[in-house]
């Protein structure tokens, strides 16, 4: 096979266009093209009257594909990405705790292994929470439980299911493979920004969890780990609570996948001795634009066009105040939701649908904190830090779940909002408008107010005064890391327990999370 970069392709491309193109750039004769397929597509919008489609393309020859590299500067020798199970040897069940990617990948790849693993997860199966967090956002009715943050899938379920990612981990291409197999889009194995969109990702998720039960492995919903025990410094068993009940999971390798939001589960871990470290993260607010306003900016003459779809953006500055402010999780033509987990707080997130065709665009726009800023050396203090955002947000919105919303220019004015502009808040159940300045530390309204200024001069309207702030978002990634052995990836002072994924520190985003749980699953077939 031969795999050739830097094909440039017209945006009403179709298969004879790709097919005259790749034989160009070989100097072959398109009948010698036995099979073709675009590995990877990306969206050159530098030159705004000039956007193309930038493709690497696969093809098999029916010529001497040595020789036909030779006269290609573009050209290369490839092989299909393959990745091997490793086989289960026999032992114990491994234990897997939560059910996001990191967790659900990690049960995957036990289960293919033959391992029979038991998943447990404190909230509920996709399904039922959908129910839960639509409750939830017509009525202000949370279930602390089965939200947002909490059920199949993990928080990734009620986002835009981006699939980009910076690990170069090859890896990640199993990850997409099995989204595909059970029910992703297929397009997520070529688009160089993939996502798979909220509304499949629950039926995605729900095919994978069927494939687990299928193996052997079993899924136990609205269960939580408690505790554990351990003997002569390795995991013995683990404590779990279902229903008001406790009962114990025999077994010697547990992974521990709990997401960025399992605060009661680092408060246990912490009581136990387990070494934790407090660690950087961001905080800051949803900035809303409206959609068509952010894809003329970027798109010029060529947006609306179906081929480029939604315009996204990503931006970073560092401010004048020595912190770094930048956008993160831009969800094009999505929303804002409430994705509050505990009672009497308040977070944001953003979510599209795969379609990403609502009114308004939305990311985060954050500023990074670390521990310096959390007043203290308890290794949960920046778990604490996010906490007392959470809940001056949740008084600012009104004590019901409302959201603190403000229009850019008054926040950049430092005066509450008295009445909206052009665009109007997507976020449910409802929103209160405020002044963000009175809840965020000085030198986050500070940084967020210079960067404005800064991405508005990269990117045309960022700044409008009309756009929307929405607060607060706190939950970029954990707060804390369980430190681990590099090597084994169990915990430096527990064998068989392997911290894992974004809520242990050592992921961010669905394909990082998945693949670590992937590694960590390969290392307990390995040990």
């Amino acid at each position: 096979m031969i795999r050739i970069n830097n094909v440039h392709l017209p945006l009403d491309y179709n298969d004879e266009t790709v097919k005259n193109r790749t034989a160009k750039e070989l100097r072959i004769d398109k009948n010698s093209i036995k099979s073709i397929s675009i590995f990877r597509r990306s969206i050159d919008a530098r030159k705004k009257d000039n956007i193309y489609i930038l493709c690497t393309v696969d093809v098999n020859l029916s010529v001497n594909e040595d020789s036909v590299i030779r006269k290609s500067k573009n050209a290369v020798k490839a092989k299909p990405y393959e990745y091997n199970v490793p086989k289960w040897r026999g032992g114990a069940s491994p234990l897997i705790v939560g059910m996001g990617p990191a967790g659900l990948f990690a049960a995957l790849i036990l289960a293919q292994s033959g391992a029979k693993p038991i998943v447990i997860e404190r909230g509920k199966d996709v399904d039922s929470r959908t129910q839960d967090v639509d409750i939830f956002w017509k009525c202000g009715k949370l279930n602390t439980n089965s939200n947002v943050q909490f059920g199949e899938g993990g928080a990734g379920t009620f986002s835009d299911g981006k699939l980009n990612t910076g690990t170069k981990d090859n890896r990640q291409r199993k990850v997409l493979e099995e989204f595909v197999k059970h029910g992703a889009p297929q397009e997520i194995l070529y688009n160089a920004k993939p996502h798979i969109g909220t509304d499949n990702l629950k039926s995605t998720v729900k095919n994978i969890r069927e494939e687990i039960i299928s193996l052997g492995g079993a899924v136990f919903f609205e269960t939580k780990l408690i505790g554990f025990n351990e003997e002569n410094g390795k995991i013995k068993n683990a404590v779990v609570e279902k229903n008001g009940k406790t009962d114990i999971i025999e077994t010697d390798n547990i992974i521990l996948a709990i997401g960025h939001s399992a605060r009661d589960t680092f408060e246990m871990l912490q009581n136990k001795n387990l070494p934790i470290e407090a660690k950087a993260f961001s905080v800051g607010a949803r900035i809303e634009h409206r959609r068509e306003n952010i894809d003329k900016a970027q798109y010029g003459k060529f947006a609306g066009n179906k081929r480029l779809g939604a315009a996204a953006y990503k931006m970073n500055v560092h401010t004048a105040n020595g912190r770094g402010a930048y956008t993160f999780c831009m969800c094009p033509g999505g929303k804002v939701v409430n994705a509050s987990s505990e009672e009497n707080m308040l977070v944001v997130n953003g979510m599209s649908e795969f379609a990403r065709d609502a009114e308004n665009s939305n990311s985060a726009l954050l500023v990074g904190v670390n521990p310096n800023d959390f007043g203290s050396e308890n290794p949960l203090a920046g778990m604490y830090f996010q906490r007392n955002l959470e809940k001056k947000a949740f008084q600012l919105g009104g004590e019901d779940y409302s959201a603190p919303v403000q229009r850019v220019d008054d926040f950049l004015h430092n005066r509450k909002s008295s009445c909206l502009g052009s665009v109007n808040p997507s976020i449910s159940p409802n929103f209160v408008l405020s002044d963000l300045n009175s809840i965020l530390p000085e030198y986050v309204s500070t940084a967020m107010k210079l960067s404005i200024t800064e991405m508005g001069r990269k990117l045309k309207g960022f700044d409008d005064g009309d756009a929307v702030l929405t607060g607060i978002e706190t939950r970029s990634s954990s707060p804390i890391r369980i430190l681990r052995n590099s090597d084994t990836l169990q915990s430096v002072s527990i064998d068989g327990l392997y911290p894992c994924g974004e809520g242990a520190g050592y992921a961010g985003g669905i394909v990082s999370a998945a693949v670590d749980g992937i590694k960590c699953a390969e290392k307990i077939i390995e040990n």
